[in-house]
């Protein structure tokens, strides 16, 4: 396995963490491949932590869905398929819409919007200086921001166990589709609807947005 600038030498403050941090990034950068094994000889000795912390970082990204159990009980970088990618925008098109419906008709619905725009500007100055992982996060942000203004614990928490399977379907036909998925005048539409304080027009401009972005990565 080469020797590449995620999984590096770590800090010795708050190993796991940092650990969770550099491992998720190494495996939604395309650094660890879907399907690759993770051996824990190998990752400790890269990551210069003890393989205790490395277990308790790897069991976090389980839960997140980045890493699966295989034969014997090895783990190994999960790998989606087409029906997968699919399966998640339907869900995040649920929950997303949702929130969106609920926002829209909520008294503060401007306060929201405007730090939805303002986290979409941010995903601009992403674009332009062209950092990949800034990029991400900018994205992630803005959805779940949108969640969260729903201010719906359950709605909430169902998008949170499903962060991990966004990071991975981001990647899933690689930088150039994940990018098409990042567009700021596309998030902006979803913005502007909410914005209208029509709920149905908020809903539907989210499952359109979320049924082009999957479009966008399978073909």
């Amino acid at each position: 396995m080469a020797q590449p600038g995620a999984l590096l030498g770590l800090q010795k403050t708050n190993l796991r963490q940092q650990a969770v941090t550099a491992l998720r990034t190494a495996i939604t950068s395309g650094e660890l491949h879907p399907r690759s094994a993770l051996v824990e000889t190998e990752l400790s000795e890269r990551l210069q932590i003890s393989r205790g912390t490395l277990r308790e970082a790897l069991r976090q990204l389980q839960q997140e869905g980045l890493v699966v159990t295989g034969a014997r009980g090895r783990l190994f970088v999960r790998h989606l398929d087409t029906k997968e990618i699919h399966d998640i925008f339907a869900v995040r098109a649920a929950l997303e819409a949702l929130a969106a419906s609920v926002v829209a008709t909520n008294a503060d619905r401007a306060t929201v919007t405007a730090a939805l725009r303002d986290v979409l500007a941010r995903m601009g100055k992403a674009r332009r200086t062209d950092t990949l992982d800034d990029r991400i996060e900018a994205d992630l942000d803005f959805h779940r921001l949108l969640c969260v203004s729903a201010q719906n614990d359950t709605l909430l928490h169902s998008w949170t166990n499903l962060e991990g399977s966004i990071r991975m379907s981001i990647m899933y036909a690689g930088r150039g589709q994940a990018v098409g998925n990042m567009d700021v005048d596309r998030h902006l539409e979803m913005v502007d609807a909410i914005d209208t304080g029509d709920p149905v027009a908020a809903a539907d401009s989210v499952r359109a947005h979320m049924h082009w972005a999957a479009s966008n990565l399978v073909g």
